[in-house]
């Protein structure tokens, strides 16, 4: 990793690391409350009645929320009493319309499901936190894994690649060739059933910003797929996807096969 690339790490994961612990981050959630669970409009620990009436306009929201002041709940910002209807929370979990002092009631849905997060700054986790333990990609890893061969050997590898597959967080970890580019043994769901039982991926050198094209359309058979002779080394940890790769060369045709 060079000296720019370091501090532009350090500065994301600072930035990371306020996200994670700031006042309305992941660990101030303590609960999410699905409505259905809580026929009556009782949610735990959270004041008021919530309930859905679906028979009303899209626009004004399927949710329900019934106070008195003695629950101390403020809508906007201001003390609430009365009923109101609700729809989702879009915006940021600091600017929901329901609150308990420094708490936040957030609005969800998810598919179709409506409920409530409760986020407290107080939260016994976030008061807990002390940080992520976090290690370095040191660009000398070497991995063993088994060859074609039956042997072990070390793997140098040099980096990870991070992206989205149908929908689906995928890693994949790469070395890195003396053009740049970069070098991925894999397999899928389908090595082994449907085709050879793993592949390699070349993608292009990285950009400036570390960024580069992953397309399993020129996924390659491995040279031992076409002879014995080669000692091809295995996926490495991690490397083994749980979807198919149904692109790219996928298995050797041969005569009277």
């Amino acid at each position: 990793m060079t000296s720019d690339a370091a501090d532009e790490w350090k500065r994301w994961h600072e930035h990371r690391m306020e996200t994670v612990s700031g006042p309305y981050g992941p660990l101030a959630l303590t609960g999410t409350h699905w409505l259905e669970d809580h026929p009556d409009g009782h949610l735990p620990g959270i004041p008021g009645v919530w309930v859905l009436d679906g028979e009303v306009d899209v626009d004004a929201g399927p949710v329900v929320l019934t106070a008195s002041a003695a629950d101390g709940l403020t809508l906007d910002g201001e003390p609430f009493t009365g009923s109101v209807r609700l729809g989702a929370d879009t915006g940021p979990v600091s600017a929901a319309r329901v609150g308990l002092g420094e708490r936040r009631l957030g609005v969800v849905v998810r598919e179709g499901v409506w409920g409530v997060r409760d986020y407290d700054p107080g939260s016994t986790a976030r008061r807990a936190f002390r940080g992520v333990e976090v290690t370095p990609y040191d660009t000398r890893r070497t991995v063993r894994v088994g060859a074609a061969d039956g042997v072990e050997r070390g793997l140098g590898l040099a980096g990870e690649l991070a992206f989205r597959l149908d929908g689906l967080e995928v890693t994949l970890q790469v070395a890195v060739q003396d053009d740049g580019k970069l070098w991925a043994v894999f397999a899928d769901s389908t090595s082994g059933d449907g085709s050879y039982r793993f592949r390699f991926l070349y993608p292009a050198a990285p950009d400036a910003e570390g960024r580069t094209t992953v397309d399993f359309n020129r996924s390659v058979l491995p040279p031992c797929a076409f002879a014995d002779h080669f000692i091809c080394p295995f996926p490495p940890p991690g490397n083994t996807l749980g979807l198919a790769i149904e692109a790219g060369e996928r298995i050797l045709r041969q005569a009277g096969r």
